[in-house]
């Protein structure tokens, strides 16, 4: 499809954008966008200063707009439990029993075990693969000799 001005705006003829074009251009703004930043700008302190001014006489709704701002939702906690050291790969079946133990006990939810478990894991393969290449210098050592 093509402009009246000859440019083409990349769509096929049925409208839908044609293969490598996406439409708008990434970092794009719409120009309504712009029109209402360029109506706040400069205000952001005198309406901020206002929603305050109405969270502190009562107003419910810009009550929770301030304290949606103020503290936003955790998405996770943090969590608090024993968990050995571990600084071999044989040490992660010890450090699983923990977490194991941990959620069996109440501690920890089955969810944050899993995240943890995931952890203890990914630590573990990073200690085995250490071990491995190790044990691989070594052997390429002696073989040298």
């Amino acid at each position: 499809m093509t402009r009246k001005n000859g440019q083409s705006t990349g769509r096929n003829p049925d409208g839908t954008f044609s293969r490598g074009n996406s439409g708008r251009p990434k970092g794009s703004r719409h120009k309504t966008t712009l029109a209402v930043e360029a109506l706040l700008d400069g205000q952001a302190e005198a309406l901020t200063q206002k929603a305050v001014d109405l969270a502190l006489e009562g107003d419910a709704t810009a009550l929770r707009l301030c304290l949606e701002r103020i503290t936003p939702p955790r998405r996770h906690a943090l969590v608090a439990f024993a968990l050995p050291a571990m600084t071999t790969a044989q040490d992660a079946a010890k450090a699983a029993a923990a977490v194991l133990a941990s959620v069996a006990d109440g501690d920890l939810t089955p969810a944050e075990g899993a995240h943890v478990m995931a952890l203890v894991e990914t630590y573990r393969r990073t200690l085995e693969t250490t071990e491995l290449e190790a044990r691989m210098s070594a052997l390429e050592g002696s073989m040298m000799k």
